[in-house]
């Protein structure tokens, strides 16, 4: 479990104290306020961590190793010209240092890192961590992933793409054999809700492409022509089937709701709590009204234990972002995103109860 993330001059923001909860976060604010950098950045540490177990587990953590593993991670998954171009400008001009602290429940994960403006392919490890994490995280972008499944990690891997790395991750953890054995069980009631929604299962072939295997008509459907929003709802339960998001582990999600009508977004918003209650830490960016509510009546009708927190981003007039943090959407401060959905709401009703009150006028 992540505990917190202490952040200084990185991107947009100038100092942050994240704290987190040990089941669910999440992460709200307008567009630019930094919620797709903050997953990012928690996710390429750990990313780095449990990649490097996976590959080469009896090695141990080296600061050498490390420096150079996690400067290429950050530059893979933002994208930047140079590493130092993810570390703040100073007003005014001058050099700054970016610094990021990490620290887990297991203390043996800790690490912290920095770097200048000026850095080109390095950084510098503060404190570096004494073993490896166990569970790749999964990252989720805005984007579905199945219909570029076939033969991506290959082009990404043969190729220079300006695709995030993120995107090769997810793919590699779309293409793992299906969990079996005591976990099925499971397993089988994560996906029970995800293939009703979609009207059928996920299949990967030995083609390498991913279909929709239809209940109604025991047919199959070509995943590029199966509704964009269903799509996501099947990464998930493909990710859920393969163990990936099973047990422990980490899941960021970037906007979930993208794309989604409001009933499918009931059923992911199900499906979080699900994957936090089995022992996923969750980690969400979102400024979806509906989303958030729907998170908030689940959670107080059936996820009552869960520990979680939001996170309000507030872009002030410098463009320096600034965090307000605490258990529920109360604590967060206005999000200039969700006003403008509950004053659409009260135009609406405006509008209706004056157009009644016309047509009763009329009828007299």
């Amino acid at each position: 479990m992540l505990k917190s993330l202490n952040i200084e001059n990185l991107t947009v923001f100038p100092k942050a104290d994240f704290t987190f909860g040990k089941d669910l976060n999440i992460i709200i604010g307008e567009n630019g306020s930094g919620k797709s950098h903050l997953l990012k950045a928690a996710y390429a540490a750990i990313a780095v961590s449990a990649q490097r177990a996976a590959t080469a587990p009896t090695d141990m953590p080296t600061k050498t190793f490390m420096e150079t593993a996690l400067a290429d991670k950050l530059r893979a998954v933002f994208r930047p010209d140079g590493i130092g171009r993810l570390a703040r400008r100073r007003i005014g001009g001058g050099h700054n240092t970016c610094k990021l602290e990490y620290a887990f429940d297991n203390k043996r994960l800790d690490l912290s890192l920095q770097f200048s403006t000026v850095a080109t392919s390095n950084v510098k490890m503060t404190k570096t961590p004494g073993e490896w994490a166990d569970k790749l995280p999964v990252f989720l972008p805005t984007r579905e992933l199945l219909t570029i499944y076939p033969g991506f990690v290959s082009l990404y891997e043969t190729s220079h793409t300006e695709f995030e790395e993120t995107w090769r991750d997810t793919c590699i953890l779309l293409g793992k054999l299906l969990a079996r054995g005591p976990r099925e069980r499971n397993i089988k009631q994560l996906l029970v809700p995800l293939e009703e929604a979609m009207g059928g299962t996920v299949e990967l072939t030995k083609g390498g492409r991913f279909y929709l295997n239809l209940e109604s008509s025991s047919s199959s459907m070509e995943m590029h022509l199966v509704a964009e929003g269903l799509r996501k709802l099947a990464t998930v339960a493909r990710l859920i089937a393969t163990g990936s998001l099973l047990d422990k582990g980490y899941l960021f999600w970037d906007e979930p709701e993208a794309n989604l009508n409001p009933k499918v977004v009931k059923t992911i918003a199900r499906t979080i709590l699900q994957i936090a209650q089995s022992g996923i830490q969750v980690f969400i960016a979102t400024h979806s009204l509906f989303l958030l509510r729907e998170l908030h009546i689940l959670q107080q009708q059936d996820f009552k234990p869960l520990d979680s927190r939001c996170f309000g981003l507030h872009i002030g007039s410098d463009g320096a972002v600034c965090v307000q943090q605490g258990k529920s959407m109360d604590d967060v401060g206005d999000i200039s995103a969700l006003d403008e959905e509950l004053a659409q709401s009260g135009r609406y009703l405006e509008t209706e109860e004056k157009s009644l009150a016309g047509n009763v006028s009329l009828s007299n």
